[in-house]
């Protein structure tokens, strides 16, 4: 068992402390990417709250902080394909950042196996000739099992994160289309 960093760093294998090295990485980008998505979108989401309740107690026009105005202010008529066109795009802006945590939630993993193998390659090369043959087999696992929990670790929370930003992403988008009919049943 490791007592201390400095021990850990000491006994584990180069590769497997390149491979906790990129993990770490990973868990820095996917909890910004998480944070700075979350903020911008329930930001976005409150302003199309207050559009589409506006929209319903009988505005007679899209208000300028709502997205829809961006694509009606050169319009001469409001239509289902200009509205379709907005849906799209809105969609497109709030899924930003998706597909980044959908392929590190999907590799670490994989990552984390690399540095487990590796380690235990290392560990099986050091029994040969070596006396105490149990606590270098119990170091080489434990240096193994910790690459192998940390790809698990940071696979968890790029999945939630993934999760939790797409179901704010399909809220977004049909508030906008709630937005869009409402505004096409008024014929404005």
């Amino acid at each position: 068992m490791f007592l201390t960093f400095t021990d850990f760093y000491d006994k584990s294998n180069p590769v497997t402390l390149l491979v906790l090295l990129v993990l770490s990485i990973y868990f820095i980008s996917i909890n910004w990417t998480f944070f700075y998505r979350l903020f911008s979108l329930n930001q976005w989401i409150n302003s199309e709250n207050k559009s589409l309740e506006s929209i319903l107690l009988g505005t007679q026009r899209i208000p300028d902080y709502a997205y829809l105005s961006h694509f009606t202010k050169s319009a001469s008529n409001l239509s289902k394909p200009l509205f379709d066109l907005a849906g799209y795009a809105a969609t497109k802006e709030a899924t930003k950042g998706l597909m980044f945590l959908s392929v590190v939630a999907s590799t670490t993993p994989f990552i984390g196996l690399f540095g487990t193998v590796i380690s235990i390659l290392d560990t099986f090369k050091h029994i040969g000739g070596a006396s105490g043959t149990m606590s270098i087999i119990a170091s080489g696992v434990s240096d193994a099992l910790v690459a192998t929990a940390s790809g698990i670790f940071v696979a968890i929370f790029a999945y939630t994160y993934h999760q939790v930003l797409k179901r704010k992403a399909q809220e977004l988008s049909g508030l906008i289309r709630m937005q869009s009919d409402a505004l096409l049943s008024k014929g404005l």
